[in-house]
């Protein structure tokens, strides 16, 4: 549940930042006209998320569709984890960039689905890696921790719009981030059990035996997934701690 949770909780969170500098900036720039294309490349995006959530679906319960699927987002949700631990300082300045080439097109008609497609594919890329990361959670705990984890992202958009200046964006993707990859290491451990159901190794029975214990409704997979939310709780205490001391020299200083 605490996966579904977090996955959830962050990726919604994105995708709020996303469409909030995206309005922001054409609202500044006085082209309100082209939200429209933005409502409806949250849509769009929001279909596309659901059609690949049902493709994976379909494939469920097939151990080399699972291990397939389970590389694949290992793969890709590390990468993007990487890229936003490189591009997360300028991300405003990166997307206002792009969108500025997208409405300087010479028609309005251009600018529409200029604007259109950046939204489409911003908001896909994290419904995409959503559906990817939850299709490895145990069935049973997906809903349930799905839906705590939209409430959550809701309340901290709220929080951002309100009061943007007192949450520290840079420390919560830096600790979700830190779950993430870790919970991809769990999903790499995952594939290779189900590439060992699917027989594609030697000694496949053998190695499908020693790595079930390490899935996550095994008995060292149930730790492992404690063990993250405890890096992540260790990873903001020390950030805190960090925070309170420098703000204290801060204060000496002056």
């Amino acid at each position: 549940m605490i996966q579904a949770f977090v996955i959830v909780l962050r990726e919604g969170f994105e995708a709020f930042l996303i469409v909030a500098i995206t309005a922001a900036y054409l609202q500044r720039t006085g082209r309100r006209s082209l939200m429209s294309a933005v409502w409806w490349g949250i849509a769009f995006s929001v279909v596309l998320s659901a059609l690949l959530g049902y493709l994976l679906v379909r494939g469920a319960n097939e151990p080399l569709w699972e291990g397939v699927t389970g590389l694949v987002s290992a793969v890709l949700v590390a990468g993007f984890v990487i890229h936003m631990w490189r591009t997360a300082p300028r991300l405003q300045s990166d997307m206002e960039t792009r969108l500025r080439e997208k409405i300087a097109a010479p028609s309005t008609k251009a600018a529409f689905w200029g604007v259109f497609v950046f939204t489409t594919l911003m908001i896909a890329r994290e419904g995409m890696e959503t559906a990817l990361l939850l299709i490895q959670v145990p069935e049973g705990r997906i809903l349930g921790g799905a839906a705590l984890g939209t409430l959550a992202a809701t309340a901290m958009a709220l929080l951002w719009w309100k009061l943007g200046r007192l949450l520290n964006l840079k420390l919560f993707f830096q600790v979700t981030a830190v779950f993430l990859l870790l919970f991809v290491a769990q999903v790499l451990i995952y594939s290779f059990h189900e590439f060992s159901e699917a027989g594609l190794f030697p000694n496949s029975e053998a190695l499908h035996a020693a790595t079930e214990p390490y899935g996550p409704d095994g008995i060292y997979g149930k730790w492992i997934s404690l063990g993250m939310v405890a890096v992540c709780a260790v990873w903001l205490a020390v950030a805190g701690i960090r925070n309170f001391f420098s703000k204290q020299k801060a204060g000496a200083r002056t």
